[in-house]
């Protein structure tokens, strides 16, 4: 495997195709990071990511099947490898502890 730290981008799209979970294909994620983050994500780089996880060994991949709908193309379709779940779970983990260590931060307090 590759490197196995995760940008924020990165981050992003590895949990965009958890969530997807058997629908999570380039346009897909695109299209969910947009609603989730309100902030316009280029194709391009969600493939160059895509790539870049797939690499690290983070993500697989599979083609699915030809569909007149897209004249006979097939779409890629991407899911989250054990070595993407720890690399997600190890990313929270060390979100959660530095949020810990934030004297006078405390949220829930204040919903």
């Amino acid at each position: 495997m590759k490197g196995s730290n995760l940008g924020e981008f990165e981050e992003l799209v590895l949990l965009t195709i958890a969530a997807l979970v058997n629908d999570a294909y380039s346009v897909a994620v695109c299209d969910e990071l947009e609603k989730h983050t309100g902030r316009a994500t280029k194709l391009g780089v969600v493939h160059a990511v895509l790539n870049r996880l797939e690499e690290k060994g983070l993500v697989k991949s599979h083609l699915g099947d030809a569909t007149k709908a897209r004249g006979g193309k097939r779409k890629r379709y991407y899911e989250v490898t054990h070595a993407g779940k720890v690399a997600l779970t190890n990313a929270k983990d060390v979100r959660e502890s530095l949020w810990r260590i934030i004297p006078g931060f405390n949220l829930e307090g204040s919903l």
